[in-house]
């Protein structure tokens, strides 16, 4: 484990240093106001509404909290409580001081949670609205591009920009440059002055060039953003009665090299350079309806499964940054997850239900995009069924037992309805679709398979997993292969995962993702940028930047 203090992805608005929040009907209104001194480490101060992993902690608890406690809510207004100051982005000393690996791990989390606004924004009848009441910059203004609607105050000095390369050395975000293009259809060429020019658009020209929506005079601004949020939100099918659920704290503990929730472990083999997840199927009495759902809150299998395998993948991708292969396991019976998955298709348009369909989408989405070999695992006690299976085909390779001698005992897989597009990855495909390249035969060959209990020859005969040993190889077919795995260097697994995890379709996202892989990886390294006279170094400093002229 690291020697630094261990980051902390739970908090609660009582805890928040940063953001505030606001409801009154169907609007929520989300403030940006950063604390100077509450860097989630030292050595920074969080100046001009800068942020680092602190704050975008917060934000993304702020946004489960709507999502799950306030379903009258449908629509959410970003802005700042700061005169003039929207966001100037992610902290540039922050980014100086910080390891790659933070760097990197800081700007996926980042972008997992504007990617999250999107999916809500898609799913969930949640629109949101940037108020851009002032100066906005970098990752600020990549928070607004994350929303559907971006309203900026016309006051003749507020302005959004992109400053990174000129002022940085760095390419504009890892989310910026993509949403200008790929979301706001900003013409190339405009997008390249505007991305070379630290001063920013404002006024007409910012609506004229698609970088934003609309724009307002300071005495109109709260009016214009008011009827615009208001807009938005007739068009949602949010309940304005529904009764919300408290995400009340998850029971975490940490014991030495085991992490351990209700309904997920994880242990860590420091020697093999692995971490062992579990998770555990629903036990005991579960809702079959909606008025039992609701009873349960928090408590219900799949929202609180969900939140601890989230929490997890969090936990071991920023505070285990060794442990480079993840081995998948489940435990306990297939038929009550298959029945949990039935009450999630029968009800699947329900607020709630829809919301933790989406929190679990979202967090298998981060398991796809985690740097680490995932191998699943599917043994004696297994319950790869339904959504759990979803674990098994995000891995790289899936390894499933077979007993000749004692077939009652051997585990089994089992596919439901949720694991044929209820799922999808960032890329929008089902993972069966990855796996089978869409090709018809073998996805309607699973599709018939639906509810049947796969033994390991039969989960191979269909695809659905890597191999079947037999209980006589399979101790030594497993050491063998995380042996082989753990020997590798871990920057060319990560880039070969990548490309085969996300080998077929592209959209926005993936090309999000695939840059903060490629590109910023790159830049971030380079002495231009990281140099004892990169820009990042001498930024703040008085200092002139010395660049490298040489084009690699």
């Amino acid at each position: 484990m690291s020697s630094n203090p261990i980051v902390e992805y739970q908090t609660s608005p009582s805890q928040y240093k940063h953001i505030k929040l606001a409801f009154e009907g169907a609007i929520a209104t989300l403030f940006i106001d950063i604390s100077e001194d509450g860097g989630i480490r030292p050595g920074y101060k969080l100046k001009l509404n800068s942020y680092d992993l602190g704050v975008d902690i917060e934000l993304y608890d702020a946004l489960n909290r709507i999502r799950f406690e306030h379903p009258e809510v449908r629509t959410v207004v970003v802005t700042s409580a700061r005169d003039r100051t929207f966001c100037s982005g992610a902290n540039i000393f922050m980014l100086g001081l910080s390891s790659h690996a933070w760097k990197v791990n800081f700007c996926k989390f980042t972008n997992e949670t504007r990617n999250g606004i999107e999916d809500s924004s898609r799913h969930s009848g949640l629109k949101f609205i940037a108020a851009v009441n002032g100066a906005c910059a970098g990752g600020g203004y990549e928070l607004a591009l994350a929303c559907d609607d971006i309203v900026l105050v016309d006051d003749r000095s507020s302005a959004v920009s992109l400053p990174e390369v000129p002022l940085l050395g760095v390419l504009p975000g890892t989310g910026g440059l993509t949403r200008v293009t790929d979301k706001r259809h900003v013409r190339h060429d405009l997008a390249d002055i505007f991305c070379t020019t630290s001063e920013g658009v404002r006024g007409q020209r910012a609506v004229d060039w698609r970088l934003v929506d609309a724009i307002a005079k300071p005495q109109q601004f709260q009016q214009v953003v008011r009827e615009r949020a208001e807009k938005f939100a007739a068009q949602s099918d949010r309940p304005a009665n529904g009764k919300g659920v408290a995400l009340t704290p998850l029971a975490r503990t940490l014991d030495g090299d085991r992490v351990a929730y209700e309904h997920v472990t994880v242990e860590i083999d420091r020697a093999r350079r692995s971490a062992t997840f579990t998770v555990q199927a629903p036990a005991g009495a579960q809702p079959a309806d909606i008025a039992g759902i609701e009873a349960a809150g928090a408590a219900w299998w799949p929202l609180q499964m969900a939140r601890e395998l989230d929490d997890a993948i969090l936990h071991m991708r920023t505070n285990e940054l060794e442990m480079g292969t993840w081995l998948l396991k489940t435990s306990g019976d297939a038929a009550a997850v298959l029945a949990s998955d039935a009450v999630l298709l029968a009800n699947k348009d329900h607020w709630l239900v829809r919301e933790t369909i989406g929190l679990l989408r979202r967090t298998l989405a981060r398991l796809d995009v985690s740097s680490r070999s995932l191998f699943a695992l599917i043994e004696e006690g297994s319950c790869f069924a339904g959504t759990l299976a979803e674990l098994a085909f995000c891995a790289d390779r899936a390894y499933m037992l077979v007993l000749p001698d004692d077939t009652e005992k051997a585990p089994r897989l089992t596919l439901s309805e949720m694991n044929f597009g209820f799922f999808p990855m960032v890329n929008d495909q089902s993972r069966l679709q990855r796996r089978f390249y869409e090709e018809a035969a073998p996805l309607e060959a699973a599709r018939g398979a639906i509810g049947q209990a796969l033994d390991g020859d039969a989960a191979l005969a269909l695809g659905l997993v890597t191999a079947a040993p037999d209980d006589i190889d399979w101790a030594d077919e497993v050491r063998l292969v995380l042996e082989e795995r753990a020997a590798m260097s871990p920057d060319a697994l990560t880039g070969l995962e990548a490309n085969l995890r996300f080998s077929q379709k592209e959209n926005m996202a993936t090309r999000i993702f695939g840059r903060l892989t490629a590109w910023q990886n790159w830049i971030f390294q380079r002495p231009n940028a990281v140099g004892e006279k990169g820009a990042l170094k001498v930024y703040g400093k008085g200092e002139k930047v010395a660049f490298d002229m040489n084009r690699v």
